[in-house]
């Protein structure tokens, strides 16, 4: 026996034989706690905003990384315009002091051969034939300082609306005889270029064509080729591509190919391209130069198009013998200045 009361004892007796189960029968579910249906939904609904926020930072990242590809690239191409324009000027002091002296030998050695050639005497001809030499050389010398100067000068273009074919068929015809003597009975010339008239310098972007085309004729020497001129509308840019089917660019020249002083000819200021990627660079365009598939180098220009107008038009002449920032760059470069 317990000293408890019985009515204590009873009631112990009776909460202990009450089951889990009769209790549950008891005790009311909340309101607002979700069954396991909405619960699954919930969850489902979190899973598909997360995999939506990955695929945003994924894409995110990507578009950063294009932009510091492209600002990279950008400046990569201010930096070089700015040592270009600095050996420039110093190209063009060297110039001018130059072609003042070769004025003077020019002269004096004219003068030579003028008066040896109203003296009778035999023994005075390899005299003359040195000075005509000398003549002949300070007008290559003279040619060079030239190339020089051109490249030197400030290039400010004057641009006009200007219709690009009448720019190719001018090129054309300005290279007819490195095209028609090249190779072993002269190349061919081939154009396809949808029409268009670009908001450029005529005259400079003519000698730029001209300068391409003659080289690409000077690389086919050994064998007659194929001189291919493509062009057509790229978003804002207008590709004009100039092709041959030379030996190519090796690859160590590359990358140096648009570098003033630099050839691999044995005759030739090197001055070529250079000044042609002045040109380009001047309107606002990009020149890459790389090897085709098929063999043959290729120079692509990327001009701006600017107000143009343009239709549709493929030339044929078969048989002729012969750095600016896009708009998310910008607001990134900002952006990037602005956090630094």
């Amino acid at each position: 026996m317990t000293d408890e009361p019985l009515n204590d004892q009873v009631t112990s007796v009776d909460m202990k034989n009450v089951s889990a189960e009769s209790m549950g029968k008891h005790i009311d579910k909340p309101a607002d706690l979700p069954d396991l249906a909405e619960l699954a939904q919930i969850i489902g609904a979190y899973n598909q905003v997360t995999e939506k926020l990955q695929v945003s930072h994924e894409n995110m990242v990507a578009q950063v990384e294009r932009l510091q590809r492209e600002l990279a690239s950008t400046d990569a191409a201010l930096q070089r315009s700015k040592r270009l324009a600095a050996l420039g000027q110093m190209a063009a002091g060297i110039a001018h002091e130059i072609r003042n002296p070769l004025a003077a030998i020019r002269l004096y050695a004219g003068f030579i051969v003028e008066d040896l050639a109203a003296v009778a005497d035999a023994s005075l001809d390899q005299t003359g034939q040195s000075a005509r030499k000398i003549v002949s050389a300070v007008h290559g010398l003279d040619a060079i300082v030239n190339d020089v100067l051109s490249f030197s000068r400030d290039l400010q273009p004057q641009t006009q609306l200007t219709d690009l074919d009448d720019i190719v068929r001018a090129v054309i015809d300005d290279a007819r005889p490195a095209i028609e003597t090249g190779g072993a009975g002269g190349h061919t010339v081939v154009c396809d270029i949808e029409a268009i008239e670009l908001s450029v310098d005529p005259a400079l972007l003519r000698q730029a064509l001209l300068n391409i085309v003659r080289n690409a004729a000077e690389a086919m020497r050994d064998a007659s080729g194929v001189i291919t001129i493509e062009g057509h509308r790229q978003g804002s840019q207008y590709v004009l591509a100039i092709s041959d089917q030379g030996p190519g660019i090796n690859e160590e020249s590359v990358d140096r190919i648009f570098n003033p002083f630099f050839t691999t000819r044995s005759s030739g200021t090197g001055l070529g391209l250079a000044i042609v990627h002045r040109i380009v660079d001047a309107h606002g365009g990009v020149i890459v130069a790389d090897n085709r598939a098929q063999g043959g180098a290729r120079f692509e220009l990327n001009l701006p198009i600017e107000n143009a107008s343009s239709g549709n038009t493929n030339l044929q002449r078969g048989g002729v013998k012969g750095e600016d920032m896009s708009p998310e760059l910008q607001q990134f470069s900002a952006v990037s200045e602005a956090v630094a």
